[in-house]
């Protein structure tokens, strides 16, 4: 902050007038990246469903889909709450998530079961990805005192982990079964 040469804080917010430019730089910077992820995401999991051959797998990751409509939406509100403009940074990992997924189905054979099984794992590595940056993401905000935008990105961090579970039960309940009898 101010230290006596005459300079304005880079940030400016109700809630984080106390806080180190430097931290709330890193803070800011991490939210454009992960709003660059769900954006990516917003247009890649459509692909995702379309090659699932599973009916649950393909309902789930659709159900996931319209979270991260919504996840978008929060990021956004996030970012007017910090009067910041809602810009992206490109995600490096998540372009590298989404390009191994897409490997996978390219890889795989159309309609089976061992599809699906690569489907689900590499929507799981994205929400690790997801659930280990939105955790970051949550504490930083605590840190800086920004209570507003911890308790909107704590909503999606709860839903990305609720979304890695449910991918853990269509894989354990059908998919691992069907594919390990495959040819």
């Amino acid at each position: 902050m101010d230290q006596g040469t005459g300079s304005e804080p880079k940030f400016k917010t109700k809630t984080s007038a106390g806080a180190e430019p430097a931290l709330m730089e890193l803070f800011v910077d991490s939210l454009r990246d992960i709003y660059w992820a769900e954006n990516h995401l917003v247009k890649a999991l459509p692909k995702m469903i379309r090659s699932a051959t599973s009916e649950k797998l393909a309902s789930t990751i659709e159900n996931h889909l319209a979270e991260t409509i919504e996840h978008v939406s929060r990021l956004e509100r996030a970012f007017s709450l910090l009067g910041l403009e809602a810009i992206a940074k490109k995600c490096d990992a998540m372009e590298g998530l989404s390009k191994e997924a897409e490997g996978i189905v390219e890889s795989t054979d159309e309609g089976t079961a061992t599809r699906d099984v690569g489907i689900i794992l590499a929507s799981q590595k994205v929400e690790h990805y997801e659930i280990a940056t939105y955790g970051g993401l949550v504490q930083l905000a605590s840190t800086l005192n920004l209570a507003d935008v911890a308790e909107i990105l704590a909503q999606t961090l709860s839903e990305e982990k609720t979304a890695d579970q449910l991918l853990t039960e269509v894989a354990e309940n059908d998919i691992n079964y069907k594919a390990s009898e495959e040819a």
